[in-house]
């Protein structure tokens, strides 16, 4: 895509473009590293049950999807070795979800390369400029949601 075909986009857009570029190279370098079964969505799992675990309902609800989807992503994430479930410290017929060593490893990963596409971002446009735009962004956020600013980040599916 070149430079003037950018132009005319709307905001919505180039935020949009700026994202998917971003998961695209963040999901490529994954891959490299030898986690390249990880899906975005899984990012967020990730994070909902670090550092503590979580159970299936807390994960359904924090992503606004079925018990029964959390489930089969669940599944998918012990096979490869992410994730694993185990006996509810209060709830004798729960379980609770945590990372394994690997997806401990895969958080970090994931970490080094969103902030080295940040620190190329940085390079490109400077320090301040990047600053600004975080802080502009959280005002939107702040401004589209007024009063409900999400507690949790949801995926966009």
């Amino acid at each position: 895509m070149t430079h003037h075909m950018l132009d005319n986009l709307e905001l919505t857009s180039l935020l949009s473009f700026s994202y998917s570029a971003s998961i695209n190279e963040l999901h490529t370098k994954l891959s490299e590293l030898g986690f390249g079964d990880i899906r975005p969505a899984h990012g967020f799992i990730f994070k909902c049950i670090n550092p503590n675990g979580a159970t299936g309902i807390e994960l359904a609800e924090h992503l606004g999807i079925t018990k029964q989807a959390v489930s089969k992503m669940v599944d998918y994430l012990e096979k490869s070795g992410y994730v694993m479930r185990q006996p509810h410290p209060t709830d004798k017929r729960g379980k609770i979800i945590v990372l394994t060593e690997r997806g401990q490893l895969a958080i970090k990963a994931k970490e080094q390369i969103i902030a080295e596409i940040e620190k190329r971002w940085t390079n490109n446009i400077g320090a301040e400029r990047v600053q600004l735009l975080k802080e502009d962004l959280k005002s939107l956020i702040y401004e589209i949601n007024a009063e409900n600013v999400p507690s949790k980040l949801r995926p966009v599916w």
